[in-house]
């Protein structure tokens, strides 16, 4: 993904690209024809008001009269009038446009990515993805309103401008139109040059967010490590990277911009200098001239305003293939249409077609490689887990631990065999009625910015808040409220950052309790909490284990010393398995593992 973010798109104009958008924006094709529309009666007046200019100097200079003055002065007001009109109008619709289009452009994205499976977010950086819904969304949506505005607006003025300078007198605009291919190729030599230098701030303006980003959510890390002197280093480099892009931009702007004022200028001189010519020999009129003159003057800045957009759509089909790239991906575990026939889909349930889960689980000749990997992590695996089987699986840290789990709780699919709930291929339900069913308690527990009840609700939304209660006292959630100023009602944070780490796990754990599943993952939920907390939690796992499938991926070997099943997990393989006293008797790996931790754990205790 990294690599994909930091292509260069230089490629010309594709219309395949914009296609991606049409769907998105057929809602809005009304509201498209109006700004169209509008737009061009905008430029229509723009184009009008030289005429005006030509009319009001023969008649009324030239002609040296006032009458008919107010009949045009009226005209001329209810023309400017109208384009006013027309100016609110398409700049209501280009602001609707703009909001709706990216509000349902991010819809779109983050509802596709609830779909997509854990294996596409164990690859992907979360950074990665809020540009794409934030910073992508956000550029297509305002290029395609207010930048389609100004490229339609330019289009309509030079065109209508072109034709009223040909009407009036063919061999002036011949002279304006000689300047247009030296602005041309100006514009088109710097905007690349421009367009490049302004790509590379935008860039690099991304990695200083991630550094502010890492700086600030490191810090506690950079202090620790005295490391503020290297982080700050890093960051003046990426900073003076981003200050020289910026300034070759200006830099280029500036040379650029004078050239083209000095064209314009020649152009205007060139038109008066001819024109007046042309009237001491009597074949052009004074008014002629000054509204050739005024053509002349107005006519360049919307060339640039082509070119210029024209760069930049052309540079907006990168965010445009990275934002429907994120729609191309698709889950890797996906229920059949027979299957959500019956039970629905993420979206929509049929709760009422789902059977009770009892929490029986087999393994038959399993094989499982993942997706980016060249091995099997398992061959022809099998294992049946009785309902009410407590599971527990110890190894080294990297040796696997994990897998059997994500592959139980349909996180992966086999890449051959069969996965077995209750004595059905479990793909032959849907993953929710599977995933509501399981109770996962992480090592790094995740809470959600709000208050501790709302979350522990998470567990089960329709809760009351007795039952949330309940649940806390289960696991003693209720000693870290009691803690806390305003109870039940305090706010916990970002991700949980007020709370320790053994107090963001308590909730976490009676938030596990409070869904009431069949099924339990503690995935090293104890390991990153003190004694007194484990404690704790150790007494509730015991009462909340009964009479459901649980599986403990455990660092602690003296927590599963009770499980019905311990499973040894070495470089990706299962190489023991048996109960506690079983797996001590053979004296071989779990002997080792367990020896070696008992030593550790005795030693600091006599050290403490």
């Amino acid at each position: 993904m990294a690599a994909y973010d930091e292509q260069e798109y230089t490629q010309s104009f594709q219309l395949g690209i914009w296609r991606r958008l049409f769907p998105l924006l057929r809602p809005f094709r009304r509201h498209l024809i109006l700004l169209l529309l509008f737009n061009l009666a905008c430029a229509a007046v723009d184009v009008l008001l030289p005429l005006f200019q030509r009319y009001a100097i023969a008649s009324f200079i030239e002609g040296d009269t006032l009458q008919g003055l107010l009949p045009y002065g009226l005209c001329y007001l209810a023309v400017i009038l109208f384009q006013a009109l027309a100016v609110l109008v398409f700049a209501r619709k280009a602001m609707f446009i703009e909001m709706s289009l990216g509000r349902d452009l991010r819809r779109t994205l983050f509802h596709h990515l609830q779909t997509l499976s854990l294996s596409f977010y164990n690859v992907t950086p979360v950074g990665y993805l809020i540009a794409r819904l934030m910073s992508d969304t956000n550029r297509i949506s305002a290029m395609v309103s207010w930048n389609l505005s100004d490229l339609l607006w330019a289009l309509f003025y030079v065109l209508g401008s072109f034709g009223a300078m040909l009407a009036l007198n063919w061999r002036l605009a011949m002279v304006i139109l000689l300047i247009v291919p030296a602005i041309a190729l100006l514009t088109g030599y710097f905007q690349g040059r421009i367009l490049h230098w302004n790509r590379r701030v935008r860039k690099l303006n991304s990695r200083i967010t991630g550094a502010f980003n890492e700086g600030i959510s490191g810090a506690k890390t950079t202090k620790t490590l005295s490391t503020e002197e290297q982080s700050t280093d890093q960051f003046r480099a990426i900073t003076g990277q981003m200050h020289t892009a910026g300034v070759q931009a200006a830099r280029l702007s500036a040379i650029y911009v004078p050239l083209v004022l000095f064209c314009s200028s020649l152009a205007v001189a060139i038109v008066v200098l001819r024109g007046g010519v042309m009237v001491t020999q009597q074949v052009l009129e004074i008014a002629t001239l000054s509204a050739f003159a005024t053509y002349a003057v107005g006519v360049f800045e919307p060339i640039q305003t082509i070119a210029a957009n024209l760069s930049e759509f052309i540079s907006l089909q990168a965010s445009i293939e990275r934002a429907t790239g994120l729609l191309d991906q698709k889950p890797q575990v996906v229920d059949t249409p027979e299957v959500e026939a019956v039970y629905g889909d993420a979206f929509h349930p049929k709760r009422e077609n789902w059977e009770a889960l009892r929490g029986e689980i087999e393994f038959r000749d399993v094989s499982f490689r993942y997706p980016d990997g060249g091995e099997d992590v398992l061959s022809h695996f099998n294992l049946h887990i009785p309902a009410g089987t407590t599971v527990a699986i110890v190894g080294e840290t990297g040796a696997g631990k994990s897998t059997l789990v994500n592959l139980a709780c349909r996180f992966f699919e086999p890449t051959s065999g069969q996965i077995l709930i209750d004595g059905r291929d479990y793909r032959e339900r849907s993953q929710l009625w599977l995933h509501s069913n399981i109770g996962y308690v992480l090592q790094n527990p995740h809470l959600f910015s709000g208050t501790v009840r709302e979350n522990i609700r998470y567990g089960r939304l329709e809760a009351t808040d007795q039952e949330v209660e309940a649940a806390a006292r289960a696991v003693s959630a209720d000693t870290v409220v009691a803690k806390l100023e305003q109870g039940w009602d305090s706010d916990v944070g970002e991700g949980g950052d007020r709370l320790s780490t053994g107090e963001k796990q308590l909730i976490s754990f009676a938030r596990a309790v409070l869904a009431d599943p069949r099924i339990f993952v503690l995935d090293e939920a104890t390991a990153s909490i003190d004694t007194q907390t484990e404690q704790l939690i150790q007494q509730a796992i015991d009462h909340l284990l009964q009479d459901r499938t649980s599986f403990l991926i455990a660092h602690r070997l003296s927590t599963i010393r009770k499980a019905d099943l311990i499973l040894v997990v070495r470089d990706g393989q299962i190489v023991e398995r048996g109960t506690h006293l079983e797996l001590l008797r053979r004296k071989g790996y779990y002997h080792d593992l367990y020896s070696k931790q008992f030593a550790q754990e005795h030693a600091a205790k006599v050290l403490g």
